[in-house]
This record gives structure tokens, sequence and C-alpha cells, in this order.
């Protein structure tokens, strides 16, 4: 049975430390890295040892825990076989099994799995709002305690320094992706956030070159079109950057770079105020790299703003009942 406040813990530690630039992995995008070395391993173990390994992949919440003499016994095997099993999976330490087996759970976790471990919980409705509130909060102190300014300027100079921006974010993600889009613009940026089908997404893809920029918003499981935006992207050597919740995520494991950011909720739907956070302060580096021009811009826009109808004004509306 799945423990909540367990599956919050875990989520919290795999966004316990940002990652830093690394090499574009060559693993298939959508496996795990447990998955991808079983399948790599796969002419090299017998179908005992096949077997084992597809019971603890087919049931990672009730096994990342354990020690390897506990699912022995599980499995109904001897320790030493465990332990030559992950051998040949190529891990020198069951520890390292382990933490992947972990890492593939995370990415097991779905909408469902939270809620129902929710429901599970002996709290009042008033309770589970206020805790709903403090898992936000959580979320918040992580960014604030691991936040790397630098890092976030270095993303800020890549926006400025690139022809067009394409912000990838599908279904509830695509509220951030329109957020950042819609900012960048204010700011004269040429950024787009593309929505539709999987079709007009890769078409906006194609038409990018190593000028420009491709952001990839997604978490948890992440989404295959977000995640393919990406590869293509990466194919076409346009830089990319990945906003996600943990390292061994599809997105991290494409993109060239990428911030994690927790999105833990007690909710069926992720909770996005670090992700709005994070992007605030994205704008924020990109506005003052180049005060001058942002203000300009801004200024501009003002201005055309004050002559046109784009604000609401009690006189514009000549039957106000309340005159």
């Amino acid at each position: 049975m799945i423990n909540l406040d367990t599956v919050q813990q875990l989520l919290y530690q795999d966004v316990s430390s940002v990652p830093m630039p690394r090499p574009r992995a060559t693993n298939s995008v959508g496996l795990t890295q447990l998955e991808q070395r079983f399948r790599d391993a796969g002419p090299r173990l017998n179908s005992n040892r096949k077997e084992v390994l597809e019971a603890i992949l087919a049931n990672p919440d009730d096994n990342y825990f354990l020690s390897s003499r506990q699912l022995a016994r599980r499995y109904g095997v001897d320790a030493a076989t465990i332990v030559r099993t992950i051998q040949v999976l190529g891990y020198r330490k069951f520890s390292e099994f382990a933490a992947d087996l972990r890492s593939h759970f995370l990415t097991r976790i779905t909408p469902y799995t939270i809620l129902k471990a929710a429901s599970r919980e002996k709290r009042s409705l008033g309770d589970r709002i206020r805790h709903s509130f403090e898992m936000d909060s959580r979320n918040l102190q992580h960014l604030q305690s691991n936040l790397d300014p630098e890092r976030i300027i270095a993303l800020a100079k890549t926006i400025n320094r690139a022809r067009r921006i394409l912000v990838i974010g599908i279904d509830l993600a695509a509220s951030l992706s329109w957020h950042l889009a819609y900012g960048l613009m204010s700011m004269g940026f040429a950024a787009e956030a593309p929505v539709g089908s999987s079709g007009n997404v890769q078409r906006r893809v194609r038409t990018l070159t190593n000028k420009d920029l491709l952001i990839a918003i997604s978490f948890g499981q992440t989404l295959r079109e977000t995640v393919e935006a990406a590869i293509h992207a990466r194919e076409l050597k346009v830089p990319t950057f990945g906003i996600t919740d943990g390292e061994n995520s599809p997105i991290s494991r494409v993109c060239d770079d990428s911030y994690l950011v927790s999105v833990a909720t007690p909710s069926f739907v992720g909770s996005y105020v670090a992700p709005m956070s994070l992007l605030g302060m994205v704008l924020v580096a990109a506005a003052h790299l180049q005060t001058a021009r942002s203000l300009q811009i801004l200024k501009r826009s003002e201005e055309q703003d004050r002559s046109g109808r784009r604000w609401y004004r009690a006189a514009d509306n000549l039957d106000d009942p309340m005159e």
C-alpha cells in the first residue's frame, strides 16, 4: 500500500539538488535507467533472473525500500542470486540498483496513485486544504534552498541571444508555457507557446535552427509530445532547456540542461507554485540583462495601451446602471 507521506518525501528528495549541465544522454528516451539496463542485458539473463527482474520492475512501490535479502525472500531466491542478477545489469553495488529502482518508481507515479494514497489518510476536508497549502509552501522552500541564480542568468543570456524561442508545455503545463512565452513577448522576444495537435508542435520545431532555443516543460512521467519535440530539436542542433521535477526525467536526459522544481501535491494535478516562481525569476533576469531595451519596449507598449481601449474605464459604458 502506497503511503502518501513516503511518496512526497521521495519526490522532494528527487529535487534536493539541482543538476549541473551534463552531456546529452544516449539511452532510449522513455525508458528509465533500470529499464534500459534490463533491456541491454537481456541476452545475458537466464529465464529465472528475467522473471525476478520483471516482477521487481512491475511492483517498484513494494520493492524500492527493500534490502537484497528482503527482495530475495519476497521472490523465493537466495540473496546471492539477487546480487549476481544486478551485477549482470552493470551495477557494482546493491545501493546503486536500489537508487535506480527508486527513480523508476518515481516515474511511475500518476495522479491516480497520489489521490488514492491521499484518500486513505484520515483527514477532515479542512485538513486536506491546509495540507495542500503546506505542500505548496514546501515546494517553494525547496526551490529557495536550491536556488542557483547563476544558472538562471545563464538561461536568460541564452534567451537574449536566441533569434526565436519556442516554449513547449502541453495539457496543464500549457499554462506555464503560455505564461513564459507571453512574458518574453512583452519584452520584445520572438517567443511562442504552440498549442493544438502534435503535428502543429512538430512543424514549429522543424522551423528552428541552431540560432534559436527550445524550452520544454513537463513533469512526472512527462508527455510524449513534449519529449519528442525536445528530441527533434536536439537532432536539428537547436539549444534545448528543460524544466521538470527529476534528474532521471526524459526531459532532463534529452535537453542540454534543465532546472528541477517540485510539483508534489496531494491533489490529482501538479502544484505549479514553484515552476511559476522559477519562470518569474527567468523573466526578471531576461529583462535586466538588457534593461534599457526592456524599458524602451515596455514604454512603447504602455503608450499604445493608453491611447487605445485596452483598459476598462467606467465612462466607456454609457449604460452603466450605477450611474
